[in-house]
């Protein structure tokens, strides 16, 4: 393992969608700096696997079963985080699902779902752990957003309509924040070698598409800046994008 960094040893960071792709990325980069990972995916296999990955490499780290857009979901989750005696120091929104269709062929369900995971999600999270964060004065949430927050392609209306607004989230928690010694970070990462495009586009060039541990890499960044400094937003692209600009 790498060694560890001073300034994120020994706290603990929830990470949501923490099961594979980028979230996954970023537990392993967390774990190997010495914090404390709370995995958590709606799939629990995911969640545990990815657990017994990080405790291989001797990180610490463990799996949350969880479903960002369920409040009753995020409520027993920092339940049982309160109950286990241990809270947090961060928060990584990460989970996101997407649908590639017109909008006149999207199932009204499946467009809902998307905004629920998308985004009233992150609010669920963040609406956990902002009282959190306030007792222990201070901490850091961080947003995965997303070049489709920037600009837009057809037949992903869900997807932008979600990704321009965890951008807003994330801005309008950076604005309200800041007095509670709160920082709140947009990471907006370009296309990413993970089972999120790869699985959808199996014919996609790869060679367009970066290293998930490469945006994994820049959280850590933001989460490492001084105490009186804060990142609201950076942009992470593979040399090959080709959704931005």
């Amino acid at each position: 393992m790498q060694g560890h960094d001073p300034q994120l040893a020994g706290k603990t960071y929830l990470v949501t969608g923490g099961g594979r792709g980028l979230g996954a990325a970023t537990c392993r980069m967390l774990g190997e700096a010495g914090a404390h990972v709370v995995v958590a995916d709606i799939d629990a296999a995911l969640a545990h696997g990815c657990v017994e990955t990080l405790s291989a490499a001797g990180a610490t780290a463990a799996a949350l079963q969880l479903d960002v857009a369920d409040s009753g979901s995020v409520t027993r989750a920092f339940s049982n985080l309160a109950e286990s005696g241990r809270s947090i120091d961060g928060l990584i929104n990460n989970a996101a699902i997407d649908i590639t269709l017109p909008v006149e062929e999207v199932d009204t369900e499946a467009w809902r779902k998307v905004l629920m995971v998308n985004l009233y999600g992150p609010y669920l999270l963040a609406h956990a752990a902002v009282p959190l964060l306030k007792a222990r004065g201070g901490g850091h949430i961080v947003n995965i957003a997303s070049t489709a927050s920037k600009r837009a392609w057809p037949n992903a209306s869900a997807y932008h309509a979600t990704k321009w607004g965890i951008l807003g989230f994330s801005h309008a928690l950076h604005a309200e924040l800041r007095p509670h010694g709160i920082k709140v970070s947009a990471v907006v990462a370009g296309g990413m070698r993970t089972p999120f495009l790869l699985d959808r586009f199996p014919d996609i060039d790869t060679s367009t598409l970066q290293d998930p541990a490469n945006v994994a890499r820049a959280i850590r960044f933001v989460l490492t800046q001084p105490e009186d400094t804060v990142i609201p937003e950076v942009m992470v692209l593979p040399m090959k994008e080709t959704s931005w600009p």
